[in-house]
């Protein structure tokens, strides 16, 4: 199958069986949602869940945010990954959100990644959720999922590679929601151990499933063969 050929009956599939998808994250603002997808990283949005409302609760705005300290911060999120090191970052980033922007979240890639715990994939996120930008942020489950369905070679060895393959490949106006698409068929059907083959919907466009097929096909005949 061609790859252009690839792309359009993936996201044809999507389009219909998912025509919403949207961050799992819980916000209400912009400033919340940057808190929680910095939380987020290597972490599971529902322990994000979790904590957030105390944190929001504490610290609704950037200006809150900015006078305290990380360690205050450290005692509402000790429960995620690498809680030190977001506490201070946390505070950081609403201290340059404060002084550099004037309280507001950016809406450009090279204000957000100024930020203090904000990389590209974040300030993706940001852009595609919150401003509606044509922005494809690569997590994990994008990585995967785009390599098992083929949508991108195994020459793409790096997050940016794959951005940058995926985003010549999807209709501008199918990015942002394509985004969500991957991620929750990755975290929900196509997961990093015991993929649900069988109850996934994109079999015939999939890749990695057409060759596991033909080859548990070819065995049998092989040791015929033998």
């Amino acid at each position: 199958m061609r790859k252009n050929e690839r792309y359009e009956k993936i996201l044809a599939w999507f389009r219909i069986n998912r025509p919403i998808a949207e961050t799992e994250l819980h916000y209400r603002n912009p400033f919340e949602l940057l808190v929680a997808v910095i939380l987020s990283a290597q972490c599971t949005d529902k322990r994000v869940n979790q904590i957030t409302p105390a944190l929001f609760e504490a610290f609704p705005t950037s200006e809150a945010l900015a006078v305290t300290t990380p360690e205050v911060v450290y005692s509402y999120i000790r429960s995620v990954s690498y809680p030190n090191n977001k506490a201070r970052h946390l505070v950081l980033m609403a201290r340059m959100l404060q002084e550099r922007f004037g309280g507001e979240v950016p809406d450009t890639l090279e204000s957000l990644v100024q930020l203090p715990g904000v990389g590209r994939k974040t300030a993706n996120v940001i852009q595609s959720v919150v401003w509606g930008k044509a922005a494809m942020a690569v997590d994990t489950h994008v990585f995967r999922v785009s390599h098992r369905l083929g949508l991108v070679s195994d020459r793409c060895t790096t997050p940016l590679s794959v951005e940058r393959e995926l985003m010549k490949h999807i209709p501008e106006q199918d990015i942002p929601i394509a985004h969500h698409w991957l991620i929750l068929h990755g975290r929900y059907v196509c997961t990093a151990r015991n993929p649900q083959c069988d109850k996934c919907g994109l079999q015939i466009a999939c890749k990695q499933f057409t060759q596991t097929h033909k080859l548990k096909e070819a065995t049998p005949r092989e040791e015929k063969e033998k």
